[in-house]
């Protein structure tokens, strides 16, 4: 699978597509499954972002929403100075952007060929968000910075995508 199929995937997840979450959910345990499946009684609508902003998703339904960056790699780390440091600069736009607009940013860190739940949430640490999305976002866990200043993601230090969603259903 390439990135934009696994930002298709997420998209079907979040929109709470039975076939999709019976698909992903095939290795993941009986409570991540059920958390997967409570989506589908509280789905948001998805729109793919087109470009290289560095946002993928934007997610959204009457009582929140959030920008999503989607990340897959086969590694447990992903460095974001890589790349020429094209992914620090996606991230720190993405920053200045939530922040203006006071949204939350989510980055959903796909790890390939992990059985069970797959996929990591994080967010970026930023200021000035209100209401229900400042709860949210105290609750996940942030993107940390290395010596040199640039953003690390490391997959399991990531929020499994089953319980965000359970806490987005509650």
């Amino acid at each position: 699978m390439n990135a934009s199929q696994y930002e298709r995937e997420l998209k079907g997840i979040l929109e709470g597509e039975v076939k999709i979450l019976s698909k992903i959910t095939k290795t993941c345990s009986a409570l991540e499954k059920s958390n997967y499946f409570k989506i589908t009684s509280k789905p948001f609508a998805v729109i793919r972002a087109a470009g290289s902003l560095g946002v993928d998703l934007v997610a959204t339904r009457g009582d929140i929403s959030f920008l999503t960056e989607v990340k897959t790699s086969n590694n447990s780390v992903l460095h974001f100075s890589s790349m020429a440091g094209k992914l620090q600069r996606q991230a720190e736009t993405m920053k200045r952007i939530c922040e203006k607009t006071k949204t939350l940013p989510v980055y959903a860190f796909r790890s390939k060929g992990t059985h069970g739940d797959s996929w990591r949430v994080f967010t970026l640490d930023l200021e000035g968000l209100e209401g229900r999305t400042s709860v949210l976002h105290k609750r996940l866990p942030k993107l940390r910075r290395s010596k040199n200043g640039n953003f690390i993601m490391k997959w399991d230090e990531g929020m499994p995508l089953s319980d965000f969603i359970s806490y987005l259903c509650r």
